[in-house]
């Protein structure tokens, strides 16, 4: 595969600052330690508080990272962010430098999970922290100064799949409602990994091929693209997407999940859930991380109206 011309020329420093790297079992502890390009921390605006609250039951606890906008007033609307890594890495931690502008600009809470890893834990060890979080924050709302009937959820790559899956288990146990589901290029269904008929321009860059199989092994255990797998674990499974809460989903044009990111779009557009889909050309997995670019501005500016409106509703 040879795609380099038909990413946006804009974007083509990123690949050299943050290049593709293939995981292996060998060097997965490399992996989780390189640092995102992104750029210093601003901590004027906003404040951090890290908490370890209760995890599921038998599991131990989980970190969350609070950020709320400087002399903020009221209850806020909030933000629970899934960080991404493939399941297999990333932390709320590094994705500091983007979320304490995000709540300054937004005037919201945000709350960041740190769930627990694969191969370490295998589903439903992640998906049941990131409920347990979830919970945590709805019962402590009035402490935290959050509007309880405006928590949506986010996330980006596995991060995104996380937050897929948690919309659909928040539906199914009908303990809280979300306001939103907010998906950027998320990794959402087992099967890309082993279909007959593989993209032919998508997954050269930053998460390809192998690295899908790798992270989707380590999550669930087994192979990918068999029988039985939960849409829990992979929320493209799921058979019923009605009721699920407005969407947002965005991807990249050479992304290895666009084909699986538009079909969950359409679907949920068929179970009269209302969504919105961006595909931005010449994208690739990651992109808009890079400050400065055509495509990068585009998504970033189309992704904050979103989480504008998002935030403005209540469930």
């Amino acid at each position: 595969m040879d795609t380099l011309h038909l990413v946006d020329p804009e974007l083509r420093p990123l690949l050299q600052a943050w290049p593709t790297t293939t995981v292996t079992a060998e060097n997965l502890v490399a992996m989780r330690n390189r640092e995102l390009p992104l750029p210093p921390i601003d901590t004027s605006m906003t404040t951090l508080e890290t908490l370890t609250v209760p995890g599921p039951d038998g599991a131990p606890g989980i970190g969350l990272h609070i950020y709320r906008p400087n002399d903020s007033t009221g209850p806020l609307p909030c933000i629970y962010h899934i960080h991404g890594g493939g399941f297999i890495g990333g932390s709320a931690k590094q994705l500091e430098a983007i979320h304490r502008p995000m709540v300054a600009e937004l005037n919201c809470v945000l709350v960041s999970v740190d769930y627990r890893l694969a191969p370490e834990t295998i589903f439903p060890g992640a998906i049941e922290d990131c409920y347990a979080g979830l919970a945590w924050t709805f019962a402590n709302a009035d402490r935290l100064g959050i509007d309880a009937t405006r928590i949506g959820v986010m996330g980006e790559s596995a991060g995104g799949g996380l937050a897929a899956a948690l919309a659909l288990l928040a539906r199914d146990r009908g303990e809280y409602g979300l306001a939103f589901q907010h998906l950027i290029y998320p990794m959402i269904d087992d099967r890309t990994c082993t279909s007959a008929d593989p993209h032919p321009i998508t997954g050269e860059f930053i998460w390809h091929a192998h690295n899908n199989h790798f992270g989707w092994t380590s999550l669930l255990g087994r192979e990918p693209g068999g029988e039985g797998v939960s849409p829990y674990a992979a929320a493209a499974r799921a058979q019923d997407l009605a009721g699920l809460p407005p969407t947002f989903i965005a991807t990249g044009g050479l992304d290895l999940f666009l084909e699986e990111d538009i079909e969950y779009a359409r679907r949920l557009m068929r179970a009269g859930v209302p969504t919105e889909l961006h595909v931005y050309p010449g994208g690739f997995h990651g992109f808009d991380i890079m400050p400065g670019t055509r495509v990068g501005g585009a998504a970033k500016r189309d992704s904050r109206a979103a989480l504008t409106r998002f935030l403005q509703q209540k469930v």
